[in-house]
């Protein structure tokens, strides 16, 4: 049996997840990079330390995949994502490398200049669940919102579209099947279940 939770789940809609990305900006390096995490977080489903630890090399945009080194349990696995995070990642890349941020910093940093030199380091967990919050607040959604919130919608928009149960473990990376099973139960996930690269808006 799931185990029961603290707080009620909001599963986001597709349309609501493109409202949340939509209203970062799309015109500031912060901007652009926040859609392209929310992109990445909701589209390959992976966890936000596991964004949070990609380095560019483990990005290829391509094939559409992503390639996550230490897991949960330090398991390494590839995950797949669509053309809608491709094209918000490309152009976060793109940025990255027009403010002069090298290969060796993690895909997902701040940035300053400092003497005119860049000054990086990585995200932090924190500031990535304030930075939903201040979206959400901006846009005209009504649920919670949190880093953990886009794996739980993309696992079920993945049932939902038919996605076979051995495929979603492997993108969430769980261990055993069982606790995919378990997880999406929890979710409320109904037994109505394309691929990920297929998954639209």
């Amino acid at each position: 049996m799931p185990r029961p939770r603290l707080r009620p789940i909001d599963i986001l809609s597709p349309n609501e997840v493109q409202t949340l990305i939509a209203t970062a900006s799309s015109r500031a390096p912060s901007g652009i990079r926040n859609r392209a995490l929310i992109a990445v977080l909701y589209f390959s489903g992976i966890r936000l330390a596991e964004s949070l630890a990609l380095a560019p090399r483990d990005v290829d945009l391509e094939a559409g995949e992503i390639n996550v080194r230490c897991g949960k349990g330090g398991r390494q696995r590839l995950v797949g994502i669509n053309v809608h995070a491709q094209a918000h990642l490309s152009r976060w890349m793109d940025t990255r490398e027009r403010l002069g941020i090298n290969g060796r910093q993690p895909v997902f940093c701040t940035f300053s200049k400092v003497g005119g030199e860049p000054r990086v380091k990585a995200l932090a967990p924190r500031y990535v669940q304030l930075m939903l919050h201040r979206l959400a607040d901006r846009s005209p959604l009504e649920k919670r919102i949190h880093p953990h919130g886009l794996r739980h919608s993309h696992a079920v928009h993945l049932l939902r579209r038919g996605v076979a149960l051995p495929h979603i473990q492997r993108q969430l990376g769980h261990r055993n099947l069982a606790t995919t099973d378990e997880y999406l139960r929890g979710l409320g996930a109904g037994e109505h279940v394309a691929g990920v690269r297929d998954l639209e808006w």
